[in-house]
């Protein structure tokens, strides 16, 4: 069956993790929100409120990018995820999760194709929801420069001054990495941007 878009293999589901409420606007635990702003912004895009999410549509030369920030909270963001997956007929391979990552410093930006949640709390809700670790997923370097026994203050702390200007660039880079998978796939998009340092 077509969809009014074509085949489905047109449609892609890209997902910024988060937390709702203002005290976690612009943490280090809220860049997937961050990036997905910036990202439906640059395409002239906006938001609007719908189940589990606010929701955003990007059209991308003959491709359609269904955006959502689910609004579930962090831990259970795969709710969202399922539902709009099957709402939208998406396959796996074509759901990107943006996710802010402790393991991969501040400087870079790593694309995977799959993978364990690390202890994360969006992605451990994901892979129990989905019932797989099969999903790519953008990760964006936060470090993990926190006294010992503060990882909880630091994911859902501010970023520094001195980070600003970097954290920027690496949303902007980050939107074109989403602009990267959607028209080139996987794999290339993984190639423009795991081995760049900011």
């Amino acid at each position: 069956m077509k969809s009014s878009w074509g085949f489905f293999m047109n449609k892609f589901l890209v997902v910024g993790l988060g937390n709702i409420g203002d005290e976690y606007t612009h943490t280090r635990h809220n860049i997937g929100f961050d990036i997905l702003d910036y990202f439906v912004a640059k395409h002239n895009s906006s938001f609007e409120v719908d189940r589990l999410a606010s929701k955003a549509e990007v059209g991308l030369k003959g491709k359609k990018i269904i955006c959502i920030k689910p609004t579930t909270y962090m831990n259970l963001s795969g709710k969202a995820v399922k539902y709009w997956m099957d709402k939208e007929k998406i396959e796996v391979e074509r759901l990107l999760i943006l996710v802010d990552e402790l393991a991969v410093p501040l400087n870079k930006i790593k694309i995977k194709p799959a993978g364990s949640d690390g202890g994360h709390n969006g992605l451990k809700s994901i892979q129990e929801i989905l019932g797989t670790q099969q999903y790519p997923r953008l990760r964006f370097g936060i470090g993990n420069k926190f006294p010992k026994g503060m990882q909880v203050e630091y994911v859902l702390g501010k970023w520094n001054k001195s980070e600003e200007e970097m954290v920027a660039k690496k949303i902007e880079r980050s939107a074109q990495a989403i602009e990267d998978f959607v028209l080139m796939g996987l794999d290339k998009a993984m190639e423009s941007v795991n081995k760049l340092e900011l």
